[in-house]
């Protein structure tokens, strides 16, 4: 957010110098539609394009849930899914008799460890 706020305060720095530095220039970048279009595209580079592509991966991530995996929710539940329903709901083992039902929303990260499905590659490998 620091670094948005320090590229606007660069960028209309740098125009107020250009708009002054001449006639021509002046009036093109002291266009009200101009300074428009380049105001949203910085909004959008900065905020909402990466907010787009948080989205996408979360919803990439809640897709690819599989059983057996180590998840954290947002109550801040650690466990194991169990089963995956149809209908949207995880089945995750939090104790040996303890099975918690959440909606896959409610799930915020898949806490496997690379070190772990690494070690599990090469067992079934050799």
């Amino acid at each position: 957010m620091r670094g948005s706020v320090a590229l606007l305060a660069v960028l209309s720095s740098a125009m107020s110098v250009f708009a002054q530095s001449g006639d021509g220039m002046k009036k093109a970048l002291g266009s009200p539609i101009l300074m428009m279009v380049i105001m949203f595209a910085i909004v959008y580079f900065l905020m909402l394009r990466p907010q787009m592509k948080k989205q996408k991966d979360t919803q990439n991530m809640l897709n690819n849930i599989k059983k057996g995996d180590k998840v954290l929710t947002v109550a801040g539940i650690v466990g194991v899914v169990g089963n995956i329903k149809d209908n949207g709901s995880v089945m995750v083992k939090v104790a040996d008799s303890m099975v918690l039902e959440f909606k896959k929303a409610a799930i915020t990260a898949v806490l496997n460890d690379e070190k772990s499905s690494d070690e599990k590659e090469d067992k079934s490998a050799k």
